[in-house]
């Protein structure tokens, strides 16, 4: 594939002007008007065609245009929207009862919009718990890991332990804790106490540059939090939902048994839905007006992740996943014989970050441009990591020629 076009044809040229003139302008969006995709395949306004191996952030994990999904929301579009939680709706109750079945240790499920929403209804049933059991205010910290990422609302952009999200928007709420590395049991001892309510963690943090839990972290966790009459709270927005190659990210270590898990993202495959999946020792701490969202539960959404979630359930997914993993893992690891650009290629399933060496630094942002003008769609998580995290169900072509022109684009940039 050569290049993509420079020039813009007039219409999409004005559609971005309009876009830089009255967007609020907390995104830098890229120079291209996304128009339609087709599996793995997305296509701009102008014609120019891009193989998606970032997913809109871990969102299209089915790709775009499944079929099974179109035909859920179709059918629900033409009987309700939305009836505001006063009311049952069956789609709705039907996903509960899929996700906490599927789940291995949830006994309740609470759907909001988004993965900072069920990571806020998650803080505030810590703190709800600690005040059941007669926590005061003082004793109901949450701790988090420092390279964390757990949302932009005033309250998950304080648990996510980066000041740079941070700056600006103090003062910030009180209560978190961070720990100082994650993966380090001396880091949490140093931090948790008796003033401990909850620990909040990805089991895979995203943001933070693609960092699996060690082995037995988890677990760690569990039974500090026991130790200290606090609940584990795991952030599975980005890492949830098949991601890694496992419905739930934790199952990766046997016997992990979280309180809470926040999930949004792929769990509807672009159409906005989020949701707390809840143990027994806390399902019901949240009684009747203590929390709620207007939007939640909405029976188009859940129709959609209901019919998302069989298909991640599926046998042919979760080889794919496999497959895809081998194939993208050994194309990176022949790049970087050849160009040694990469200090580190890591992560589970199609959710991989090759970290760039020192001399690179920094460099991850140009780089995912360059690749996209090689008409590939990569992402970055943080400065010096390349991401990937293509559609599930892609295929091994697709992946193939997505590579082709990312290993292109990764050439003629180290040799500039």
């Amino acid at each position: 594939m050569t290049d993509q076009k420079h020039n813009l044809h007039a219409s999409t040229q004005e559609l971005i002007d309009k876009g830089k003139h009255y967007y609020v302008p907390n995104y830098n969006p890229r120079g291209m008007i996304l128009d339609h995709g087709k599996g793995a395949t997305i296509w701009d306004l102008d014609g120019n065609d891009y193989v998606d191996l970032g997913s809109g952030i871990a969102v299209n994990s089915l790709g775009h245009q499944h079929p099974k999904l179109l035909e859920a929301l179709h059918t629900q579009m033409h009987k309700l929207w939305h009836t505001s939680n006063i009311f049952y709706t069956e789609p709705t109750i039907r996903l509960a009862e899929a996700l906490v079945q599927s789940s291995r240790f949830a006994t309740k499920a609470f759907f909001c919009n988004s993965g900072a929403e069920a990571n806020e209804a998650a803080i505030k049933l810590a703190r709800k718990h600690a005040a059941n059991h007669g926590k005061p205010p003082s004793h109901r910290e949450i701790i988090t890991f420092n390279g964390s990422f757990h949302g932009r609302t005033l309250t998950t952009v304080t648990a996510t332990a980066q000041p740079k999200y941070q700056e600006g928007f103090e003062p910030l709420p009180g209560g978190f804790v961070y720990a100082e590395r994650f993966n380090d049991e001396a880091a949490v001892e140093a931090v948790i106490s008796e003033r401990t309510c909850a620990i909040l963690v990805e089991p895979v943090q995203g943001e933070g540059g693609i960092i699996p839990s060690a082995p037995g972290f988890l677990s760690y966790l569990r039974q500090k939090c026991d130790e200290v009459g606090a609940i584990l709270m795991l952030d599975q927005v980005q890492c949830g939902m098949m991601r890694t190659g496992k419905l739930f990210s934790h199952w990766h270590e046997e016997g992990v048994q979280p309180d809470t898990v926040s999930l949004a993202k792929a769990l509807g495959c672009g159409f906005p839905i989020g949701a707390m999946l809840v143990g027994e020792k806390v399902q019901d701490v949240l009684q009747s007006g203590s929390h709620g969202t207007t939007f939640g539960g909405n029976p188009m959404a859940a129709s959609v992740a209901l019919a998302a979630l069989e298909i991640f359930n599926s046998d042919e997914i979760k080889h794919n996943i496999v497959e895809r993993n081998a194939q993208l893992i050994e194309v990176l690891n022949q790049l970087n014989d050849e160009l040694h650009c990469f200090t580190e290629i890591r992560g589970r399933g199609l959710m991989i970050g090759a970290e760039l060496k020192p001399e690179w630094h920094g460099k991850a942002g140009d780089i995912s441009e360059r690749a996209r003008a090689k008409g590939v769609l990569v992402l970055v998580a943080g400065p010096n990591v390349c991401r990937f995290l293509p559609p599930l169900n892609i295929t091994q072509e697709e992946l193939a020629t997505g590579l082709e022109r990312f290993a292109s684009a990764l050439r003629e940039y180290i040799a500039a």
